[in-house]
C-alpha cells in the first residue's frame, strides 16, 4: 500500500471515483486531490521547500494526471516539474489519465521521464488492481 496518491483533473466527478476506486483497492492510505496543474504544482512546490528547509516529507509516490484542464494542463505540469528539476529530489510515478485517444499523446507521454504509463479514463478498480501488481 502507497502511503499518498494524488489525483489531479479538473472534473470534480473523476476525483470522487478516483478516491473511491482507490479507497476500495486499498492502494493508499491518503489520496489528495488538485484541480488543475497550477495546484498540484504548487503541492509540489510546497513539498521541495520543506525538503530544502531539512525536513522529512512524506510526498506522493504516484500522481494521477489529466491532460486537459483549465489554468495548467498536465503538459504544462509536466514541464514545469521537470523545469523545476523536482523529479531530482522526488521519486514520484506519473500516471496519465485522460479521456484522449490520440496516439501522438501517448507518444509524447513516453519522452517525459517521470511518466510510468498512461490509461485512459474512466478509472476502475481493475486498473488500480493491474496496477498496484505492477507498482507494489
Amino acid at each position: 500500500m502507497l502511503n499518498k496518491i494524488l489525483c489531479v483533473d479538473d472534473d470534480p466527478i473523476t476525483l470522487m471515483l478516483c478516491k473511491k476506486v482507490i479507497e476500495r483497492t486499498s492502494f493508499a492510505q491518503e489520496i489528495i486531490t488538485a484541480q488543475n496543474g497550477e495546484e498540484a504544482f504548487q503541492y509540489f512546490k510546497n513539498i521541495i521547500r520543506e525538503i530544502n528547509s531539512g525536513n522529512v516529507v512524506d510526498y506522493p509516490k504516484l500522481v494521477l494526471l489529466d491532460l486537459n484542464m483549465p489554468i495548467m494542463n498536465g503538459w504544462e505540469f509536466l514541464d514545469a516539474y521537470l523545469e523545476n528539476n523536482f523529479q531530482e529530489i522526488l521519486t514520484s510515478k506519473f500516471i496519465i489519465l485522460s479521456s484522449t485517444i490520440d496516439p501522438d499523446d501517448v507518444n509524447k507521454s513516453k519522452k517525459y521521464i517521470m511518466v510510468y504509463d498512461f490509461m485512459s479514463k474512466p478509472i476502475s478498480t481493475e486498473m488500480i488492481e493491474n496496477l498496484k501488481n505492477k507498482i507494489l
